[in-house]
């Protein structure tokens, strides 16, 4: 585009000309002061070939770039917990060297020399191996784009110790809501309802009573509520029942009584133009520390005070899976159960029993809730926000 215009008594012209990077992003060039329109003409065409020029470059790619060009994507797609780990974890562990340099340049010395060395000598062999996944996908990214012609990551083995898996024996599950029962522990409802079905803690933060249905006597799981990525599927994004036992619908008399209870809850960043939702029947009280992800550290520090295994919240899942195994109850009806959708996931679970499998049913749990006593008062809950 040339353009006339008056500078004082002379008339000069100005030409711009834009299009679109390889990127796809828009840019342009302008040139002023110019004393002819030839002139002016010449000069377009040369602007015009520069920006062709530049779009037909190939973009030069540092990790950092190409990182920070990963994270946008992601953003799009995964849960923001997920995204948060492959922006803050690599932040964390990756040297400034390392995010500096090109793409193109990288060798499988350098990511060895990266996970068993720079990390090896800071963190432990869990984080090694976390860092080494991410570190693994950003570069298979880059090669599905055309980036680099290789994975230098590929390959390696970043080998960690088996996690032992703490849980409670059915004597301890007892004496934990028996003690938690009698001092009207807040959380008192949480453990035993972990305990009786097994459901993760962001599936047990967003159950409602419409959820549950008394009369099939099954729990339908469907959704769950973190911190990290608000309201949302399930971890295997699949919708399950959960059956209620005796001991678990003597439980959902107490809180029907007690409740229902009330709640604003965010939805997942991936639905970020739906408003908050306000649920006002939920099942379980709400608790500060539940809402803040603080309820591991305070099982913990209630198992030390009663003298059973310290196990963490979702250790009570555990231990719904592993005393279901042991008192027999098949390894497909407890995968179905729980929501694994491999049969490995629940194998662990099955060798940590120690037993065999047999036939049986949630009925079947090796511990029960603490019998109620005449002049028994159940303490309501007050607001806690």
């Amino acid at each position: 585009m040339i353009n006339k215009y008056q500078a004082g008594s002379k008339v000069l012209y100005e030409v711009f000309v834009k299009g679109r990077n390889r990127d796809g992003k828009q840019v342009g060039k302008r040139r002023r002061g110019i004393t002819s329109i030839r002139k002016a003409k010449e000069i377009e065409v040369d602007l015009i070939n520069e920006l062709r020029l530049k779009a037909n470059e190939t973009k030069t790619w540092t990790w950092q770039s190409w990182h920070l060009e990963c994270i946008n994507r992601m953003r799009m797609t995964l849960k923001m917990g997920t995204v948060m780990g492959y922006d803050g974890d690599l932040r964390k562990w990756l040297p400034q060297t390392w995010c500096e340099k090109d793409m193109t340049s990288f060798t499988k010395n350098d990511v060895y020399d990266l996970i068993f060395n720079f990390i090896g000598n800071r963190g432990s062999a869990h984080i090694r191996q976390k860092t080494y996944k991410k570190v693994l996908r950003i570069f298979e990214l880059a090669l599905e784009e055309g980036i680099v012609n290789r994975n230098p990551a590929k390959g390696i083995r970043v080998k960690v110790p088996v996690a032992i898996k703490k849980v409670l024996n059915s004597n301890e599950a007892e004496i934990l809501l028996q003690q938690a029962n009698e001092c009207n522990h807040r959380f008192y409802y949480h453990y035993a309802f972990a305990l009786l079905t097994g459901m993760r803690s962001g599936e047990m933060y967003a159950l409602t009573w419409k959820d549950i249905d008394l009369e099939t006597g099954l729990i339908s799981v469907s959704k769950q509520w973190t911190s990290k990525d608000g309201l949302h599927h399930t971890k295997s994004n699949r919708n399950r029942v959960v059956p209620i036992s005796g001991e678990l619908k003597m439980l959902l008399v107490e809180l029907k009584q007690l409740g229902p209870f009330k709640d604003v809850l965010k939805p997942s960043v991936n639905h970020a133009r739906a408003r908050e939702v306000i649920f006002d029947d939920l099942v379980l009280p709400r608790l500060r520390e539940w809402r803040n992800g603080d309820q591991a550290a305070v099982l913990a520090d209630f198992c030390k005070s009663i003298g059973v295994t310290p196990v963490k919240f979702h250790d009570l899942r555990a231990t719904f899976i592993t005393n279901l195994l042991s008192q027999g109850v098949p390894l497909v009806k407890v995968m179905s159960i729980v929501g694994h959708r491999k049969m490995s996931t629940t194998d662990e679970y099955l060798r940590l029993s120690g037993v065999d499998i047999k036939i049986g049913t949630t009925e079947k749990l090796g511990y029960a809730l603490p019998k109620a006593t005449e002049g028994n008062v159940i303490a309501l809950f007050g607001n806690d926000s």
